[in-house]
Formats: C-alpha cells, structure tokens, sequence
C-alpha cells in the first residue's frame, strides 16, 4: 500500500496539517455565531437564532460604513506603495554586479522582517516623539521652532503606516522576486545588448515580463487580504488622537466583540470579511486568465 510505504512522509506533513485543522478549520464551526444573539451563558445551542440581522447592521450603522472605508483606503494604499517596493528592491539587487555587497544589503534590508510589531512601532515611538531624533534633527537643521506630532497628527497615520510595512517587509519580499529573475534566460539579455538595448530597456522588455507571471499571482492573493490590514500593527499605533481615521476592520471587531461583548455583531463582520477576500481572489484570478496568465487555480 502506497499510504504506508510513505508514511514518514506523511508524518512530516502531519505537524502542518494539524495547524490548519486545529486553528484554521475547527474555529469556523463558531462562525455560527454570526447567525445568533449569541450569550456566554447559554452557549451555542441556547442562543437565539436572529438569521442574517447582524450582517444587516454592516451597513446600516454609520460606525461600520466609516471603518470599512478605513479599511479599504489603506489597503489601497499598501497595494499602491507596499507592493511594488520588493520588486523594484529586487530589480535592483538584480543588477548589482559586486556579490558580496548584495548579499549585504540583502542580509540588512531580511532582518527587520523577524522583528515583532511591538518592536517596529515601538522604534518609531522613540524616533518620532516630541523629544525623539527626528524632531531634534528637524529643530536643529531644519529652523523647526516647534516639535511636529507625527505621532498624534491624524494626517500623519497613514503615511507612517505604510512606512513600517514597507520598511519591515521590502526584504522579505525580494526573496520571491529574486527567485523568478533568477529564472530568466541570460540569452535574452545578450540579445538585447547586442541589439543596442540600454539597461532601462531590458528591464522594461526582459525583466519585467519576466517576472509578470510571479507579480500577477501575489497581486491576486494580497486581495484576498484587501479587508485584513493587520491587526497588531494598527492597534500599537492607534490613540485617541488619529481614532478616526486609523480605526479598521480588524481593530473594529476587537473593540466590538472583546470589549462591548457584541460577539455576534464581530463574528459577522469577520465573516463578512472572509467572504469578501473569496470574491476577490477569484474575481481577480478569473481576470488574470482572460488576460493570458496563469492565475492561482
């Protein structure tokens, strides 16, 4: 039997497929919740079954409409400035010619990727604070006579946001990159170079369709995450100042579900949210193989 000639192999698979069975799969039977005027204390099937009354509420509260548009805002944000800095990074890394500085500045810009949104926002904190470097930079060079609040200036969130993503995950973004350029015929570009090519212009006629098939695949599934903009990222940088512009989804169905206890009104959001992210993958995946490429499935 083939299942136990390879059953080592399954047993290497067994630690990830437990992972995704037990805090992936059995955590959805909750989302039942959603249908119900859900109460701790009389659990599950005691709960008053209200139908599709709190995915109405999406809509209709004004509270919800102002954060979904947060939400949408700066994801488009992250998809507009976040997604192209790793291939542009890795565009360049492509061209250095010296190794060693490559695998350098490679090894510089992996390492903030292992550090934890405690951490990153917290470096911003000391950097950025009144009395922070910036701030004295910005006093001493600069002519500033007062400190700017970059850290309670609600025009300043968003930008500073997209900043610790791009900062945090460039590197780890390039690896991907990395592997599809590497994967380009060099032909191509002696071709190129004997026809008289500039390197702008094998970049723009080689590399980048090159790489067009990889691009269009990790655009579809960060649509998928178009409604998730990180939960612990937003919640480190919120405060009473930049609330109103910096509340998201994510944020939202923690203040509602944790702490008013609205559970039910929490879990229809979240699925709310799922469903969403469904639709556009496979709206975009569908739209990818109209236009010649592969997609995911």
């Amino acid at each position: 039997m083939k299942m136990w000639r390879d059953r080592f192999l399954y047993f290497l698979v067994l630690p990830g497929l437990l992972y995704f069975l037990i805090y992936r799969y059995i955590p959805m039977l909750g989302m039942v919740i959603a249908f119900q005027d859900y109460s701790p204390f009389l659990g599950f099937t005691g709960s008053e079954f209200v139908g599709f009354h709190h995915f109405s509420r999406i809509f209709s509260e004004p509270e919800v409409v102002r954060v979904l548009w947060n939400t949408l805002y700066l994801s488009f944000l992250q998809i507009l400035f976040a997604f192209p800095a790793p291939i542009v990074l890795a565009i360049l890394l492509n061209e250095v010619r010296s190794q060693l500085y490559k695998r350098l500045v490679q090894t510089i810009v992996y390492l903030p990727h292992f550090l934890s949104w405690v951490i990153v926002v917290g470096l911003f904190f000391i950097f950025l604070r009144s009395n922070g470097i910036i701030n004295r930079v910005l006093q001493v060079y600069f002519g500033f006579e007062v400190p700017v609040d970059f850290l309670t200036d609600p025009d300043f969130f968003r930008p500073l946001i997209i900043i610790q993503v791009i900062w945090k995950e460039i590197g780890w973004g390039t690896i991907i990159f990395l592997a599809a350029l590497a994967g380009i015929n060099p032909d191509l570009y002696e071709a190129a170079i004997v026809d008289g090519a500039s390197r702008w212009r094998q970049i723009w006629h080689i590399t980048l369709p090159g790489i067009r098939a990889t691009i269009v695949i990790l655009l579809i599934l960060r649509l998928g995450h178009v409604l998730d903009n990180g939960f612990e990222q937003i919640f480190l940088m919120l405060n009473a100042f930049n609330m109103e512009i910096g509340n998201v989804l994510d944020t939202f169905v923690y203040y509602k579900g944790i702490q008013q206890s609205d559970y039910s009104f929490a879990t229809a959001v979240g699925m709310f949210k799922g469903v969403v992210g469904l639709i556009l993958v496979g709206g975009a995946n569908y739209l990818a193989k109209k236009f010649g490429e592969d997609g995911i499935y």
